[in-house]
């Protein structure tokens, strides 16, 4: 049953004697619902639960058959009575690493949305849900898939789950998971594209490669939200520079948002902030203590205008502002703290003295509303019956994510969305950021995109837009009425049918 959790020991017969455990199978259940969008009502079908991933096994260099090693939990909504074979579809899986589909799920894409209410504005418990009329649904059927560890999905009986917390691990997990419910449901014939967020970018950029060398299928487009392709972008290390230029317009639009860079609009600040990233402070940081004392002044002066930072805290860091300081100096005379994953959102700390937020007051404002909506949602309208928790964060696997391969280099995968596209020349891109957000700066993207080793000829097959709101963009209600749009047109223009 799907609400049973495997058992710690094995039964035992009346005699004493153990009995083999049963195997784990697909537990799916389907229901009928129906949405209204731009005033036409869509038919549709929502098939949820867990599907069972097998390895073959090989005796002595021969088939013996196929080993449970993972339950992974996925949500799809197909449209009722469409044509397969012209029907795009959308896998969606959000990052973490070790986060569930949930944001995407019930924030953007699905056929129903929670109402978490935005900065400033939140929604109090038990909170709702909605019909979502700008969901995906009216341009494709959706896949949304909870890698291992996260939501409902974990690792078969004798599986360890740290195996799958990994890079390589996950997109060949994810990636089998594609390929079953593909060829499941007779879809290898149909526009397919991946959605993902965050580190979900990270995986949908690996995703494209791998599942064209493995399986030989080919994507008709990646949409990329709140992308990361280069971790030394965002990896703040004694040495690596990098990361301050690339979080400085992040920085301004945030100082901004709270009033403290006054008097210009926020097209002003960034066009300005993001000058200064590219040139004279770039320039200035390579300088070291070479630096003459006049242009450091100059720096610190301009760094303190578009932050709302003072000149004697950035004196002091020595014109490198990290970004979990600047999240707690910010407003600190105002005894608040800024959110990472959206700095429109503020908090209260413990101790006004300590030197970083001791959470993240965006993540906290968001997470209540989607893990009530979810739990709610799958079981009370769905159908689906499962005594284990909803994952909605694996922390363990977070902390713990390995990138072994990379051990040595830097951690990006931006060569492997190349090759992809370079293979495969009508791979489509869509790439979507916030002003605000500062786990993933749009800086620090734009910085990556400029550097894809893909020919002249392709850039076309990129298109970026940008939202002011933060990382999950969509809690911000124009934008995410604007985001939905964007990535409807963006896969009726890249389905090529």
């Amino acid at each position: 049953m799907a609400n049973e959790e495997h058992s710690e020991t094995e039964p035992e017969t009346k005699t004493g004697t153990k009995t083999k455990p049963a195997e784990p199978v697909d537990d799916l259940v389907a229901t009928r619902h129906a949405v209204t969008v731009d005033g036409q009502e869509l038919r549709y079908t929502a098939t949820t639960g867990r599907i069972v991933l097998r390895e073959e096994v090989l005796t002595d260099g021969t088939f013996d058959g196929l080993k449970p090693k993972a339950e992974v939990f996925l949500t799809a909504y197909t449209l009722d009575d469409a044509d397969a074979g012209s029907r795009p579809v959308t896998f969606a899986f959000n990052g973490g690493p070790g986060s569930s589909s949930i944001w995407l799920h019930l924030g953007l894409l699905g056929p129903r949305r929670v109402v978490s209410g935005d900065a400033g504005e939140l929604a109090p418990p038990p909170y709702s849900i909605v019909d979502n009329a700008e969901t995906l649904l009216k341009y494709s059927d959706v896949v949304f898939v909870d890698p291992v560890s996260t939501g409902f999905s974990r690792a078969a009986e004798g599986e360890k789950p740290g195996d799958y917390h990994g890079f390589t691990r996950d997109l060949e997990s994810v990636g089998e998971v594609i390929r079953l419910w593909t060829s499941r449901n007779g879809r290898w014939m149909s526009p397919k594209f991946l959605a993902g967020e965050s580190y979900g970018t990270t995986r949908a950029a690996g995703l494209a490669a791998h599942l064209q060398q493995r399986y030989g299928m080919y994507l008709n487009g990646v949409m990329l939200i709140s992308a990361v392709l280069e971790f030394g972008t965002l990896d703040f290390s004694p040495g690596n520079d990098l990361p301050y230029t690339l979080f400085l317009p992040s920085y301004a639009a945030i100082a901004h948002y709270h009033g403290l860079v006054p008097d210009r609009s926020l097209e002003e600040v960034l066009a300005d902030a993001e000058r200064f990233a590219a040139g004279r402070y770039p320039n200035a940081l390579a300088q070291g203590n070479r630096i003459p004392a006049d242009y450091r002044a100059e720096v610190v002066s301009r760094l303190a205008a578009l932050t709302g930072l003072s000149e004697d805290y950035i004196d002091r860091v020595n014109l490198r502002i990290e970004h979990m300081r600047f999240f707690g100096e910010l407003l600190r005379s105002r005894r608040q703290t800024v959110g990472r994953l959206d700095g429109r959102f503020t908090g209260w700390g413990a101790d006004y003295g300590s030197e970083t937020p001791d959470r993240d007051p965006s993540m906290n404002a968001i997470t209540g509303p989607y893990a009530a909506a979810l739990n709610h949602y799958v079981r009370v309208e769905l159908g689906y019956e499962n005594d284990l928790p909803y994952e909605v964060l694996h922390w363990d696997a977070a902390s713990n994510w390995s990138f072994k391969e990379f051990e040595g280099k830097q951690i990006m995968v931006a060569d492997k969305l190349a090759e992809a596209m370079r293979v495969n020349p009508h791979l489509k891109v869509h790439v979507a950021s916030g002003y605000y957000d500062g786990a993933t700066p749009y800086f620090a993207t734009e910085h990556t995109l400029a550097r894809l080793q893909i020919p002249a000829e392709l850039a076309t097959n990129i298109e970026t837009k940008y939202y002011p709101a933060g990382h999950m963009m969509y809690v911000h209600e124009q934008s995410r009425i604007q985001q939905a749009a964007d990535l409807g047109s963006f896969i009726t223009n890249s389905a090529n049918r």
